[in-house]
């Protein structure tokens, strides 16, 4: 048996390589799913592929092993073995599996613990940090302070709105813990949103600001190619973002109740707010706050904010974000404005 490693961006490798998971019943191969792959391994009896695993960052992705060499479950140790030694290799030692509820159990034996599991699939780790090493860093609030909120938000930047909807429920709750999402997919570094996060918010002193870690499923790790039905990625991505926040996330903070921004223009994030709304109650109260508006009866969105960046409009930021983005992005407005030209270039 040989280990071969594939560049799936040249299309001499990607052809092989996706002919043999479409063999396997995978057949998503969006720019999404495929573009972030950073290493693919293939492993070939004589001049045939009989299994294939690949890394994105810290998420092992297309596990696929050929029917006739599945029985025993070697060949599927073998797979995930070496991808998670090539993985510590390149400095990853913290793995995420996004799977089949099927392969739960195959995934338990060599290692990972389950994170939260929905109908339509398991999210999954090992290594280290792990989740207990997560919320070991994390603050906690007094025992005295029974109901305990969370807000996850990206911030892509820190607007009026996000202050709104955290100043509601810090009025609301003994504390609350708003978690920002820590992936770097965002005009604005997750340094430079937390940063802002934790200046628009440093007079709430029942507010804690936390990084989200791994922990905070988004459309960039979960996968939607185990999926026949693309319009279902939303919805299955919502449960097990759910299930995995209240069971892992919630349950030890004590989080009781959870805040959402209503959602009048994204269908996308309507479902979001609608799947949650179904998995957290009743262990986590779901709070669906109605959208902040500027002077002029406009919904405040950070993608307004980012439009203003774009055409340098940066006369009424302050009608759509708190003072110290307004300054952040003042003096970097030059260096975002690049940022946003290579986005669109590269698209």
């Amino acid at each position: 048996m040989q280990v071969r490693h594939l560049n799936v961006h040249l299309k001499r490798h990607r052809r092989p390589w996706q002919s043999f998971l479409e063999q396997q019943g995978i057949t998503g191969f969006s720019p999404s799913e495929v573009e972030p792959i950073t290493e693919t391994f293939a492993w070939y009896d004589q001049h045939q592929m009989v299994a294939t695993g690949s890394l994105a960052g810290n998420v092992m992705k297309y596990i696929a092993i050929d029917p006739d060499y599945q029985e025993g479950g070697s060949m599927f140790n073998q797979v995930v073995s070496y991808v998670v030694n090539q993985a510590s290799q390149h400095g990853y030692f913290h793995l995420m599996v996004f799977t089949k509820p099927k392969y739960v159990k195959s995934f338990q034996y060599v290692g990972f613990t389950l994170l939260a599991q929905a109908d339509h699939g398991a999210v999954l780790e090992t290594g280290t940090p792990g989740i207990q090493d997560y919320l070991a860093k994390i603050s906690r609030f007094s025992q005295s302070d029974h109901s305990i909120a969370g807000i996850v938000m990206n911030a892509n930047p820190f607007t009026r709105g996000h202050l709104a909807l955290i100043r509601e429920a810090s009025q609301e709750n003994d504390g609350v813990y708003v978690f920002v999402v820590q992936e770097e997919k965002s005009l604005f570094t997750f340094k430079e949103r937390y940063q802002l996060v934790e200046s628009g918010t440093a007079d709430l002193k029942n507010v804690k600001v936390v990084p989200g870690g791994d922990y905070m499923v988004s459309s960039a790790t979960f996968p939607a190619y185990f999926l026949k039905d693309e319009n279902d990625v939303v919805h299955y991505q919502a449960q097990l973002d759910g299930l995995l926040f209240k069971k892992q996330i919630a349950s030890p903070l004590k989080i009781n109740r959870r805040y959402l921004g209503s959602e009048p223009f994204s269908n996308t994030t309507e479902i979001y707010n609608q799947e949650l709304s179904s998995v957290l109650p009743p262990d986590v109260e779901v709070k669906i706050v109605p959208r902040a508006q500027n002077n002029a009866g406009e919904i405040i969105s950070a993608t307004k904010v980012r439009k203003m960046i774009a055409t340098g409009q940066l006369d009424q930021l302050g009608e759509m974000v708190p003072g110290p983005t307004k300054q952040f992005i003042a003096r970097n407005v030059q260096t975002l404005q690049q940022r946003l030209d290579e986005r669109k270039h590269q698209a």
